[in-house]
């Protein structure tokens, strides 16, 4: 049901690891992922970059270590020195290889820092340049300046594939979708149609960049699946049209310089060996080498006696193919073979059956040695591609290991398959996080909604305060000694950062959250440290997505911090934000400071004081509502009621009601919780994140939850707590002249067209997004459920226009239940 699916599209690897009590196969396991996120600029390449002081003036700078598009660079002549190491943006630094200044007649010269050091530049330059490896100027320059290789095979880029189901000839094959490398490939001259379409990792051996097959003596022909579809001529038509194009769609050459090569195989025709399927990699089968094209390919097809058997299970294979293994492989393992169909009898001997069939078997020098080191366990978890269904990716358990191969169970495929035989350095297995790094749809396990129940409801305040009282106790002797000592080592190494769960957490933030982070984050370099903390309080958050933008970098803000990415996933979206973080120890304090009131909790809730017995803020006496004064000005500005008054009064009134009521059984035992700390539960308050859940109901829901709840709103209205620029409650003249200036409607919008609602809103001050209405196709339906989210993520609008907007929208629900609820 509805409710459900949204519960299933808020997986969190983090919360099912911890459910499970399984643990996470090691990123290094995964060699074809970690190849796809190298850059290109590797640890000790050199280039020459623009000094500070002087852009006139060039200097030789080495790669220290890189991040995305940002480098590590320290000039050379500093040596182990790494206080003037500088960060540098691929894209807008002035970066260029080694040679540049000399060909462009511009100067090389000594910064001032280490002039001393160097007193023969010409000496010094042909000694450190001797040998040295220069960054490549393809990714310095031009179009490939500043991206990851990967991202160079962009949708419409061609490639060619060799047919690995019939014949060694090569088609041409379209990018239709790049995920992290993994590549969603349609024949040449299919056009929209995608029956034939396939999934491959862009390292896959069978995938090369056009022009290949010419190269190598192979004819470019299409598959004997798709060739009856168009006649001949057609097909040749095609292929002049690729070559006309060929400029417009090639990818790079280097980036193929990471695949496997194919060695040399030893195989002859008619040879028996033990295979697995790769098309239903369930079972280990006998197969025969059924042809040997040339020295490094041969064709594999899985036995069958049946005389009438179906079509072949044939495949082709090189001496590196995973799942071909000598015979008896199975039995000295301890694994089942699957007789063949149409064996006599279940128990299957390869000695009988070598002799019914008068064929040797494949011998052990034809196989390459497998190897067990390679990381994996028992029960890890990892995310693998569903061999039955390759748009899938599914979360994977490793149920059984032998030699170089993992058996994997599959959680939440659509259809249930049994365990897959993998190769340990298959290209269709992923570590833990790669589907959402990539922003693709893992398929989550079914019980996870249950486990995600259970941990929502089942909280033991007095377990956390006892166990966080016992760490910060034995914390305190250690703080008191130890002072500042940790501050004044280095001007960028950030204190600990401790997180004071006691204090007050503010709207935003879950109170039980907090109290399961660690005590404290640090020392260690100030933007790491920073960048970790503010990723824990957001994955704190009752509504991540709101603390994101909370946090997020004001444009006209004068700071002169440092930008970084921080990622939020609320309702199986995931958003991002560029977070202002400060650089040096000095302003830690102030940043962190400033952060909390950000975010309108405590501003002693995180930051480099430990609060040991009392805040000195005095926040345990204060609740939600109460603390609203002591950020009630700048909260009612950010937020924003319309200056006409409080129209939206009913409708801010009956979302917390709403909510409250349609959670009720998540929340059951977070309100047992409410004498020991007030802000468990997010609906509540006013300033809560109390409109999320809007969108989830259907107009029929809220018209009649509404109706119901219309008469204890009006004896309500008298004790709400306003927030507005005086921090006091509105006069009951100025509540006259709002009801004084309600909308009247002639219909009922709940039956307007989308014509009505642009009519409407050209009638208001907002009239010139009546455009986007009428290109989004807005009817009054839909206008009734848009809410101030919505309209800010949908609608791509600011916080100032987004409020004028909804409240006119407000002004619309506010008529529709006063004039047509009933």
């Amino acid at each position: 049901d509805g409710g459900s699916s949204v519960e299933e599209m808020e997986f969190n690897w983090d919360e099912y690891l911890e459910d499970t009590g399984a643990t996470a196969a090691p990123h290094g396991s995964f060699k074809h992922v970690d190849t796809s996120l190298q850059n290109g600029f590797a640890p000790g390449m050199k280039l020459e970059v623009a000094v500070k002081s002087d852009q006139n003036t060039y200097w030789v700078a080495t790669i220290i270590t890189t991040c995305g598009q940002l480098l590590l660079l320290r000039y050379d002549g500093y040596g182990e020195d790494r206080k003037a190491d500088f960060w540098c943006d691929i894209m807008t630094a002035d970066l260029h290889p080694i040679g540049w200044c000399e060909q462009n007649k511009k100067i090389l010269k000594v910064p001032e820092g280490i002039k001393d050091k160097i007193p023969d530049q010409e000496e010094f330059l042909q000694r450190v340049l001797q040998g040295a490896c220069s960054a490549p100027a393809n990714l310095l320059e031009g179009l490939h300046r500043g991206k990851n290789p990967l991202d160079l095979i962009a949708p419409g880029s061609r490639l060619e594939l060799q047919n690995f189901r019939d014949s060694l000839e090569a088609w041409i094959v379209n990018v239709v979708e790049n995920v992290g490398g993994r590549l969603k490939l349609r024949y040449e001259g299919l056009g929209d149609s995608d029956k034939f379409d396939q999934w491959l990792f862009y390292l896959d051996p069978f995938l090369h960049q056009v022009g290949w097959a010419a190269q190598h003596g192979y004819s470019l022909q299409p598959p004997l699946a798709i060739r009856s579809l168009r006649s001949e001529a057609d097909w040749q038509e095609i292929l002049k049209k690729v070559k006309e194009e060929e400029e417009e769609s090639s990818v790079p050459t280097d980036l193929f310089k990471d695949k496997p090569v194919i060695g040399v195989h030893s195989f002859s025709e008619g040879m028996k060996l033990e295979a697995v399927d790769p098309m239903a990699p369930f079972v280990i089968s006998p197969a025969t080498v059924l042809k040997v094209y040339n020295d490094k390919y041969f064709m594999i097809e899985i036995d069958d006696l049946r005389p009438d058997h179906p079509t072949s299970r044939s495949y082709i294979c090189h001496v590196n193919s995973a799942g071909i293994f000598p015979v008896q492989w199975s039995l000295k393992n301890g694994l089942n073979l699957s007789p063949p169909p149409g064996y006599p009898g279940q128990d299957f001997d390869w000695a009988d059956y070598l002799k019914q069939c008068g064929a040797e078997a494949a011998p052990q020098s034809c196989f390459p040695l497998l190897t067990s080191d390679h990381g994996f366990k028992e029960n890890m978890k990892l995310e693998a591609v569903n061999p039955v269904d390759p748009e899938e990716v599914c979360i994977a358990t490793v149920t059984k290991l032998k030699d170089s191969y993992l058996w994997l169970q599959l959680e939440g495929s659509k259809k249930p398959v049994p365990d897959c035989i993998v190769s340990v350095e298959s290209m269709n297995i992923f570590p833990v996080g790669w589907c959402e790094t990539n922003g693709y749809q893992l398929r989550p396990p079914r019980k996870a909604i249950v486990n995600k129940q259970k941990k929502i409801a089942v909280v033991q305040p007095e377990k956390q305060i006892l166990s966080s009282r016992t760490v910060h106790d034995g914390l305190k002797n250690q703080e008191l000694n130890s002072s500042d000592s940790v501050v004044i080592n280095g001007k960028y190494c950030c204190p600990k950062i401790y997180f004071n769960h006691r204090c007050f957490s503010g709207p935003y933030l879950n109170k039980g959250r907090i109290a399961e982070l660690p005590q404290s984050v640090g020392p260690g370099n100030c933007v790491l440290v920073l960048k970790e903390v503010l990723t824990l309080l957001i994955n704190a958050a009752y509504k991540p997505s709101r603390v994101l933008r909370e946090l997020q970098l004001d444009e006209e803000a004068a700071w002169h911090g440092h930008g970084e990415t921080l990622k939020a996933k609320y309702k199986g979206k995931s958003y991002r934000a560029t977070v202002e973080v400060v650089r040096t120890a000095d302003r830690v304090a102030d940043f962190c400071r400033k952060t909390c009131i950000k975010l309108e909790c405590c501003p002693n809730l995180f930051g480099p004081q430990m609060v040991l017995d009392k805040c000195s803020e005095n926040c345990s006496v204060l609740t939600k509502t109460k603390y609203t004064h002591y950020y009630g000005k700048r909260k009612n500005k950010r937020i924003g009621r319309p200056p006409g008054g409080h129209s939206n009064l009913e409708a801010a009134m009956k979302k917390p009601n709403k909510r409250r009521k349609r959670r009720k059984h998540f929340f059951v035992h977070k309100k047992k919780r409410s004498s020991t700390s007030v802000d468990n539960t997010p609906a509540g308050s006013p300033q809560g994140s109390g409109a999320e859940e809007e969108d989830d109901q259907d107009e029929s829901e809220l018209s009649h939850s509404l109706a119901q709840d219309r008469d204890k709103r009006k004896r309500k209205l008298r004790t709400f707590s306003f927030s507005d620029d005086e921090n006091k409650p509105p006069s009951p003249k100025d509540i006259k002249m709002e009801v004084a200036e309600k909308l009247q409607l002639d219909s009922n919008p709940l039956e307007w067209s989308v014509a009505d609602v642009v009519r409407f809103l050209k009638s208001t001050d907002c009239a010139p997004l009546a455009r986007i209405f009428l290109d989004q196709e807005i009817d009054g339906q839909a206008l009734l459920l848009l809410t101030l989210p919505t309209v800010q993520e949908c609608m791509d609008l600011k916080l100032g226009p987004a409020i004028k907007l909804c409240h006119h929208i407000e002004r619309v629900k506010l008529a529709f239940y006063q004039q047509f609820a009933n």
